[in-house]
Parts: C-alpha cells; sequence; structure tokens
C-alpha cells in the first residue's frame, strides 16, 4: 500500500539556516559599521550565520523595497538611520511601500550625536560667532547634507530656524560626497554625526563648533551642547534601528530583540559603538516601535510647518 506524504510537518526550529542582513548604503560608512558590527556578534548567539548585503541607492529606497517584498520569516533583516525612514513619507512621492507600515521595528541599536561643523575658511569659533558671522554675509551661506531628506539636513534646517538665517541647501549622495566641498570651504557648515567628522576634527580640516546632543558627549566632553551655546532650541541625533518585514512572527521578532540586547551588552561591542562616536540603546521592541512613531510625528510636524518640498 502506497503512503502518503505527511501534511502539516513542523517546521524547522528558527533560526535553521543564514540570515541575511541588509544596509541601505554603500560599505564605509557609519550604518554599515553598525551592521557590520551587529551582524558579527548576532551571529555568534544565534548560531548561524548573519551575512551583510549592501544595497545603497534611491536614498535606501532599493535596501527597503527588498526588505518588504522579503518572506517575512525572520530571514531578512535590515539596518537604516531613522532619521531617513520617518521623513519620507511627507518628503518622496511614488513609494512602492509605507515605511509606518511595511516596516516591523525588532531593535533600537544605537544613536550618534550630531555636530556642528566649519571648515577653517570660516572664522568662527562657536555657535554666537557663525551666526553673527552668516548674518555679515551679503549672501547666505551654504550647507551640505548627505542629500534630501536626510538628516543632516533635517538637522541643518532645525538649526537655520533656531538661529533666524536663512541658508542654502546642498544635497550630496552621502556624507562622504559632501565632504570635499566641506573640506574646501564651498560649502560652509554641516551637521553631521560624530563618527563621521571624527578623523577630520582629528587633523585640524573641520572645527566642531557645538552638538545637538542633550548633553555633552563621551568623545568631544569639551564641546559645549547646543543649549549650553545659547541655542537650546536646536536638538538632533540620529539613531540606527533593525527592522523585519511586515508579518514577521512576534515569536520571532522577540527572540532576535532579545538576542541582541545579549550582543548589546557585551563590554566589548559596546566599546566599540562608543570609540565610532554612539551611544548603544537597546530596549525593547515596544519602545523601539514608539520611538519610531514618535520621531514620524515630530518631523512630519516640522515638515508641514516649515514648507520643505522636494527639490
Amino acid at each position: 500500500m502506497a503512503l502518503c506524504p505527511v501534511v502539516g510537518m513542523a517546521q524547522d526550529a528558527y533560526p535553521s539556516r543564514s540570515v541575511r542582513m541588509v544596509i541601505d548604503t554603500s560599505p564605509g560608512g557609519v550604518t554599515d559599521l553598525f551592521g557590520r558590527l551587529m551582524a558579527e556578534a548576532l551571529a555568534q548567539k544565534l548560531g548561524q550565520t548573519v551575512f551583510v548585503d549592501n544595497k545603497p541607492g534611491a536614498s535606501g529606497n532599493l535596501a527597503i523595497d527588498f526588505l518588504v517584498r522579503a518572506a517575512p520569516d525572520g530571514y531578512t533583516l535590515m539596518i537604516a538611520s531613522g532619521g531617513g525612514l520617518v521623513v519620507k513619507p511627507f518628503l518622496e512621492h511614488g513609494l512602492t511601500f509605507d515605511v509606518m507600515n511595511d516596516l516591523a521595528p525588532v531593535f533600537n541599536v544605537a544613536e550618534t550625536a550630531h555636530i556642528l561643523v566649519v571648515p577653517p575658511a570660516v572664522p568662527a569659533k562657536d555657535i554666537a560667532e557663525f551666526i553673527a558671522y552668516a548674518k555679515a554675509q551679503p549672501k547666505p551661506l551654504h550647507y551640505g547634507s548627505a542629500g534630501f531628506g536626510s538628516p543632516p539636513h533635517l538637522s541643518m534646517e532645525l538649526f537655520a530656524r533656531a538661529a533666524g538665517l536663512k541658508m542654502v541647501h546642498v544635497p550630496y549622495k552621502g556624507v562622504g560626497g559632501a565632504m570635499p566641498d566641506l573640506l574646501a570651504g564651498r560649502v560652509q557648515a554641516m551637521s553631521m554625526a560624530l563618527g563621521s567628522a571624527r578623523a577630520y576634527l582629528k587633523n585640524g580640516q573641520l572645527r566642531p563648533l557645538a552638538t545637538g546632543a542633550k548633553r555633552r558627549i563621551a568623545g568631544l566632553p569639551d564641546l559645549p551642547t547646543s543649549a549650553e551655546a545659547g541655542l537650546p532650541r536646536w536638538e538632533m541625533s540620529a539613531w540606527f534601528g533593525i527592522f523585519a518585514p511586515r508579518g514577521t512572527p512576534p515569536a520571532i521578532v522577540r527572540l532576535l530583540n532579545a538576542k541582541m540586547q545579549e550582543v548589546l551588552d557585551e563590554p566589548k561591542l559596546r566599546e566599540r559603538f562608543f570609540d565610532a562616536g554612539a551611544e548603544p540603546i537597546g530596549g525593547s521592541v515596544e519602545s523601539f516601535a514608539e520611538r519610531y512613531r514618535a520621531d514620524h510625528r515630530m518631523w512630519g510636524d516640522f515638515i508641514r510647518e516649515t514648507g520643505i518640498k522636494q527639490e
């Protein structure tokens, strides 16, 4: 008598194969660094390979589109900078995904405070001098960014508004693309994460004026916060989070969150983040999801109030 195939056999326990960590930028940037640190350490906790897959392009949209089309089974994850994600619905048209509904927040990895930097061609030594210098110029100063709608862009818009300045936005394809013009003084200011600016600060090619953090940062303890410098309305930091496709089973999301927390609790890895100018965050799935929603609301209100539109 022929045997019928068994239907409904139990699936292999997760994870039973390698996991893909999609990164929405090219190799070499801060997001890439954090993604690789997490992937390497997470592999040890899961007992499976976690391989990195860089998918830069279209302001991160290629990576997001890949993620939302992936099977919601926990084997495809993505790390991205939150500032770029939450503003997409307000600034970009024709998106093939809904960032607030098609992505499942898994883990808030780290946060990097932004600092306002200028090249030596700008004589200002602090925020007050920079504002005075900018107002004394016959034409508005230019500032660089990592692209339209990127955290450096929104940070400088927030700064200009708080300082009462009119400045001209010059978008580039990433922070690295802006550096030659910034160092040469063709753009006169930029807001960026400490990790991206550290090497240029060390060799004197850039000068920090203040940090947008709520408190002084360990990497630059002598640098005042914007509030200490007299501009309390400018606060800016960039967080980096890991997401899964919508529909990923909650049990898998929680397992990943727990394993990632174990990774982030390891002193050696925390030191790697501190060395990169970042503060490890961590926490529950729920706390990360709430921050994601809160930032979406906050930046949505800011964009509507300022009238920022796609250039």
